[in-house]
């Protein structure tokens, strides 16, 4: 099988390519209608069909006899432990959280928010929420209450399941407090909030709802699994908006099961009885796709590290993980290795470790940027495969498929489209460009199965985010062009979305944030260059008439306000006071502008900007403040 006809025919035929992979999975009744559109003109996969993906992911393995292998390794050097769940093991324990969530009165529709760290039972949380028909919304542990409750307030879950703490290298960080902090912030008031207590600091259960995972799960009967329609949501997973309101994507059953264990075995190359690592979060869309549902609906052995790529305990944990669990398949955010690189410039330390069973190093999140592919190519020797997906998509839209033809790799491309998705760059006025212009990276609909149908609760705003530019077309927000072999090259947001080492964030969380400064009249954040996170998010803020206030001063409180209101994760650190802010004649701040600035690319004054006298005062600024 080639390449090119896996892509044509999933083009020319998409109902009867991806019948073909529906049938690649058990159901519990075949779907009556490939793809149809829904009442709201969404179209939709797998229509009439019943399945639930707890059992797609657990119980089918061991009703087929491989009950024994192992489906989870928990690897956490934080914690200094390893613990292998085997499939029977993983469903048995599942099968009690699930009945201990219906014990709360969870059914099917209702929904639970997940606020973990990387521990096991993240994972069985989140199963068990598939197991009984409950959408999960995972957030990821690193965001402050005020983060937390907009997403309880549009989520209005029954339950909050989480930890006592997480563990960022050797510091404590207590999550309990951070759970209380943001249900008081929210309107929506969780019956129930379950924790789950770590040796390294246990949580006060003073108030009334509060739980013991242990007591709780373990008071329990067992639940099974409960049937759902394909186009049942099975997880709201949020994802920053330009109006620095989270999207709620919401990801189906039947499309997502399809489609991740299609991927699995095409894109990365890999089958039952392989070990898969993503060394990514639970709290992301990697972690959902990658750590938890792909690789166990394929019958994969799936690695859920907790700690770090340096200091966990050094730039060398990553060939250890890889050597102690045989791990085939690797996929990790080049984020993840200009760490390494940084510690390890001559990746001295890979040489103590056995790492010949990798077959395959994935990157992606960002752009892989050639120098620290080359460093990867020079030092594994083995494929070193750049891939390109969002948190709308759920799974890859490009990469270099491993499981059907590698095709020649170009560092900076996350090479070709996967079949499914018919990708086009357009420009402003919706003409498709030719190739080597640089346009809007768009995709033909029906955009293939495991895509967002949807945003929860606002179908009106998915509409807006996602297809009203160019009619027909999904706007994926990222600029790029197709050099003359079709690879596609994705240069960066085409909106105010900044991605800090892989963590897409809106510049409008941190102006929310930025603006509540007293001293504060009116700001904007955009995101620059950073060698090591890809990008880092800078302030410009304008002062209060009267308003006397040191700028390094002001600079520690918005650095500490950003991270109480987003999260340390943010890496918000430089803030800068000018006179005046780059506009448009219509009022838009001219963000593009300021970011070329900042990272010192050339720049063309807009002939649409109010004063362009602006332009200068703001570059002798940036040179007064050691910026530029």
């Amino acid at each position: 099988m080639s390449y090119a006809s896996e892509y044509e025919r999933s083009l020319a035929d998409p109902e009867g390519f991806w019948r073909e992979q529906a049938r690649a999975l058990p159901w519990i009744e075949f779907p009556t209608t490939i793809l149809d559109q829904d009442a709201n003109g969404a179209w939709r996969w797998f229509d009439g069909g019943k399945t639930n993906t707890c059992w797609l992911a657990l119980d089918r393995h061991v009703e087929s006899g491989r009950g024994e292998q192992i489906a989870l390794i928990y690897d956490s050097p934080v914690t200094d432990q390893i613990q292998k769940f085997s499939y029977q093991a993983l469903t048995d324990t599942v099968a009690y959280a699930a009945g201990a969530l219906a014990a709360l009165g969870v059914e099917k529709g209702d929904r639970v928010i997940i606020y973990m760290p990387m521990i096991p039972e993240a994972v069985i949380a989140m199963l068990a929420c598939a197991r009984i028909g409950a959408i999960h919304s995972v957030v990821f542990g690193g965001f402050a209450p005020p983060e937390l409750a907009t997403r309880i307030d549009d989520a209005t879950p029954k339950v909050i399941l989480c930890a006592s703490c997480g563990i960022e290298f050797s510091n404590i960080i207590p999550y309990k407090p951070l759970v209380d902090e943001a249900i008081d912030l929210a309107l929506h008031k969780p019956a129930n909030t379950v924790v789950v207590q770590r040796a390294e600091l246990e949580a006060d259960l003073d108030r009334e709802g509060d739980l013991d995972w242990a007591d709780w799960a373990g008071a329990a009967e067992r639940a099974d699994c409960v049937v759902v329609d394909a186009t049942d949501p099975l997880y709201i997973l949020y994802t920053s908006g330009t109006t620095g309101k989270p999207k709620g994507v919401v990801r189906d059953n039947g499309g997502h099961a399809v489609a991740l264990n299609y991927s699995m075995e095409a894109v990365y190359g890999v089958d039952a009885g392989d070990v898969y690592w993503a060394a990514s979060d639970v709290g992301w869309v990697v972690g959902h796709s990658y750590i938890v549902y792909g690789p166990l609906i394929r019958g994969c052995t799936s690695i859920l590290f907790e700690g770090k790529p340096v200091r966990t305990p050094d730039a060398g944990v990553f060939w250890r993980v890889i050597q102690d669990h045989k791990v085939k398949c690797f996929f990790v955010a080049p984020t993840a290795y200009r760490a390494v690189k940084k510690e390890d410039p001559d990746c001295a330390l890979k040489a103590r470790y056995d790492v010949s069973s990798l077959e395959y190093q994935f990157v992606a999140g960002e752009r892989l940027d050639p120098p620290t592919y080359h460093w990867l190519q020079d030092n594994l020797g083995i494929p070193v495969i750049d891939h390109w997906w969002q948190t709308e998509t759920g799974w890859p839209m490009c990469a270099n498929m491993a499981g059907i033809e590698l095709m020649e790799t170009k560092p900076g491309s996350p090479t070709l489209p996967v079949p499914g998705y018919d990708l086009r760059i357009l420009d402003e006025n919706g003409h498709e460009l030719g190739a080597n212009e640089e346009g809007a990276v768009v995709i033909k609909a029906p955009l293939p199965p495991g895509a967002l149908p949807t945003v929860w609760g606002d179908h009106d705003r998915y509409l807006a985010a996602y297809w009203s530019e160019f009619e027909g077309f999904y706007l994926t927000g990222d600029g790029g062009y197709r050099d003359e072999d079709g690879y596609v090259y994705i240069m960066g947001r085409i909106d105010d979305v900044i991605n800090v080492a892989g963590h897409r964030l809106s510049t409008g969380q941190f102006e929310e944030v930025v603006a509540n400064h007293p001293a504060v009249a009116e700001c904007t954040v955009v995101g620059i260059h950073d060698a090591d996170k890809g990008q880092v998010p800078f302030g410009l803020v304008l002062l209060k008439d009267g308003v006397n206030v040191a700028p390094d001063q002001l600079e520690k409180d918005l650095v500490q306000m950003v991270r109480q209101g987003v999260g340390a994760f943010a890496n918000f650190k430089r803030a800068i006071v000018v006179d005046r802010l780059p506009k448009t004649r219509s009022g838009k701040i001219l963000r593009a502008l300021l970011r070329k600035m900042i990272d010192g690319e050339p720049y063309t004054t807009p002939s649409t900007i109010d004063d362009p006298a602006i332009v200068p005062e703001i570059d002798e600024r940036l040179r007064e403040r050691g910026v530029l």
